[in-house]
């Protein structure tokens, strides 16, 4: 049986929406692609998310971005190739 502490109050889809700065539709497409974990509710189908899920997205989107501006960051100097481009460091 779960104890009261583990049973949080889930979001819905507009406080996800919120959240993340997206549009409800964009929250909807990414719950059904698998994007973003959801949990259908009533016989509507409503989607709820947890929180921890949300925040798990939130960080693996976090280290994405931050690794990404770490590959790709000009070289100290401004070096460029033979065609003239800034040299990337990878």
């Amino acid at each position: 049986m779960l104890l009261r502490d583990e049973i949080m109050p889930m979001l819905t889809i507009k406080d996800v929406a919120r959240l993340l700065h997206i549009h409800v539709n964009t929250a909807r497409r990414w719950s059904d692609q698998g994007i973003l974990k959801s949990y259908r509710i009533t016989r509507r189908g409503d989607r709820r998310f947890r929180q921890e899920d949300i925040a798990r997205f939130l960080a693996e989107y976090n280290d994405f971005n931050t690794k990404k501006e770490t590959d790709h960051q000009i070289s100290p100097g401004g070096d460029t190739d033979k065609t003239g481009k800034i040299a990337v460091e990878r």
